[in-house]
């Protein structure tokens, strides 16, 4: 057999200076799993190594400052290093000889102060969190959480007002910028504040109750770390971190016997799955198209639509572009499957994901009279929501959305509806939406239903 050339790839090159975590939600495993989740090389210091599962911290051994030194020296000697953030360093002597070697080093450096542990203990010694201003100011950005920066500053981030004064007291002390993480305060929404020499840029998340937090933190720096070394700005890099973070969250890993990890692979699984998802909608449209569903197809047309795993957004979800289509004898699709296609129902489904994440899968089918008498002769659970109780005007379909959130929200897990109901209002056309986990069911259930309509119009 003949030798094979190589082929080698060229990746962006990060740096994470923090302690190990043997149970991989966090510190030098968190970075490691993050960088390489976005496709950037990553390289490590290793500050000190602790003993930690799921549960909580058994034992923690920080290195000499010597033999850190001695890493960030083979690192530096060997590889071009984009850009390092730093997370536990433990003692002062460590602190200062990171901050001493980072200043000889001409790159974008990402401090997460490591100080305060969940239970609200301090991590460091007084000298150590003192020898930090030396490191804030080689920083490109720090990111406090709000005991952090209380300890940092003095100042204690109480709301979004304080959160501000304190990241504008870290850039005073050196640092590019700061990002005050909200994530300790109280609030259904996140309020992290960006303080650069620019201005100050507020971004509002949604809490994600029950989700495993440890380790992200040690997420967030790692992802904005890995976004500079691939040059993103400052904002942009901050902003793409935290959307990752709060997808890691939500789809957090359950493993272990505590609280689970976050998801540091969580954009990697789902790209994977963009194929097999798009085959998976495809074959539904096959056999629906096979079957001629005509009498389920709504006068503005049918769609199938399948969601990523792991998706957030109508452009992870899969749909056929310009819906099926009744035609003389038969039905079609006017166009290929792809993501991005489909607006109402691919935001319905996401919508009705929020209460129930196993729904993949989701059609629009006609509603009138017949189809709600074979719907009641199938061994379904269905609901429907009134559009005239909604709050707000329809305005880009928020009223799918609405009426998801209205309908899966209030059924318990066990009594899931399997076909919504929207009767519709003046101008929109009533709708039934079949959801299902997968392709098979999907067909299953639009079929089914499609029997049952015969065998009503038959009667």
């Amino acid at each position: 057999m003949n030798q094979r050339e190589p082929a080698p790839t060229e990746r962006p090159v990060g740096l994470t200076i923090a302690g190990s975590d043997s149970g991989g939600g966090a510190g030098i495993q968190a970075d490691i799993q993050t960088m390489a989740a976005h496709d950037v090389f990553a390289t490590s210091a290793v500050t000190s190594v602790t003993a930690q599962h799921t549960r909580g911290v058994t034992a923690s051994t920080v290195l000499d400052p010597e033999d850190v030194t001695a890493q960030l020296d083979a690192v530096f000697d060997d590889f071009a290093v984009g850009a390092a953030k730093t997370g536990m360093l433990g003692t002062e002597p460590v602190v200062r000889a990171v901050a001493d070697r980072l200043a000889e080093a001409d790159l974008p450096v990402v401090v997460d102060p490591v100080m305060v542990a969940t239970s609200g203990d301090r991590l460091l010694s007084d000298g150590a969190e003192a020898a930090y201003e030396a490191l804030i100011s080689e920083a490109a950005l720090v990111t406090p959480n709000t005991d952090e920066a209380a300890v940092l500053t003095g100042i204690e981030p109480t709301d979004e007002a304080s959160a501000q004064q304190a990241g504008e007291a870290l850039v005073e002390l050196g640092a590019d910028a700061a990002l005050v993480t909200g994530g300790h305060l109280p609030g259904d929404d996140i309020v992290d504040v960006l303080v650069t020499r620019e201005g100050v840029e507020t971004i509002r998340h949604s809490r994600i109750s029950g989700a495993a937090t440890h380790g992200s933190g040690c997420t967030l720096s790692a992802a904005v770390t890995a976004n500079l070394a691939r040059g993103f700005e400052m904002e942009t890099a901050v902003r793409e971190a935290i959307a990752f973070v709060e997808r890691a969250l939500r789809y957090y890993q359950n493993v272990g016997e505590g609280p689970g990890a976050v998801h540091h692979m969580v954009g990697v699984r789902n790209d994977a799955a963009a194929s097999a998802t798009l085959q998976a909608v495809e074959s539904v449209v096959d056999e629906l198209v096979a079957a001629d569903v005509s009498a389920l197809v709504p006068e503005v047309g049918m769609n199938v639509v399948g969601a990523l795993p792991f998706a957030e957004t109508t452009d992870e979800v899969a749909a056929v572009d310009g819906r099926i289509t009744r035609l003389h004898g038969g039905v079609r699709p006017n166009g290929g499957v792809r993501f991005g296609a489909s607006s109402h129902v691919a935001r319905f489904l996401l919508a009705a994901r929020e209460e129930a994440t196993d729904l993949r899968f989701a059609a629009n089918c006609r509603l009138d009279d017949d189809v709600e008498a074979a719907l009641e002769g199938l061994d379904w659970r269905v609901a429907a929501y009134d559009r005239d109780a909604q709050p707000e005007p329809d305005e880009e379909g928020n009223t799918m959305q609405w009426g998801a959130r209205q309908v899966f929200g209030a059924a318990a897990e066990d009594d899931r509806p399997v076909a919504v109901l929207d009767h519709g209002a003046l101008g929109k056309e009533p709708m039934c939406k079949v959801v299902a986990p997968t392709p098979e069911t999907l067909v299953d259930r639009v079929l089914g239903l499609h029997d049952a309509l015969d065998d009503t119009l038959g009667e």
